[in-house]
């Protein structure tokens, strides 16, 4: 990969963090990036294009470790039906976003 290539990534993960940052809301955060992530990966993007996206915007918008940390502070309140709860409908919701970004993008091709 070419250093043109590293350093738009770096700005890729940059423009994400300061994004993130800005929406401040995990689960909004989540349900746009999973959307975009679906929509992205069923366009044919070049090798450099995907790493820009997936591993530098999208890694850093949609970060996992916000995931966690929100279901942290509801299981640290000793609230395990709502840690459940919220863990199984972010996956669940989070997938079938992704999933219809992908059929948005198949249908706009």
């Amino acid at each position: 990969m070419k250093i043109n290539n590293f350093i738009c990534i770096l700005l890729a993960a940059y423009l994400a963090t300061f994004l993130r940052l800005t929406i401040n809301h995990n689960f909004l955060i989540s349900i746009v990036g999973s959307f975009l992530v679906g929509f992205f990966i069923r366009r044919k993007l070049s090798y450099s294009n995907e790493k820009i996206l997936l591993s530098g915007f999208f890694s850093c918008f949609t970060s996992f470790s916000g995931f966690i940390y929100f279901l942290y502070k509801i299981l640290n309140q000793g609230d395990w039906i709502k840690f459940i709860v919220f863990f199984n409908l972010t996956i669940i919701v989070n997938l079938l976003t992704m999933l219809f970004g992908f059929w948005i993008s198949r249908k706009i091709t």
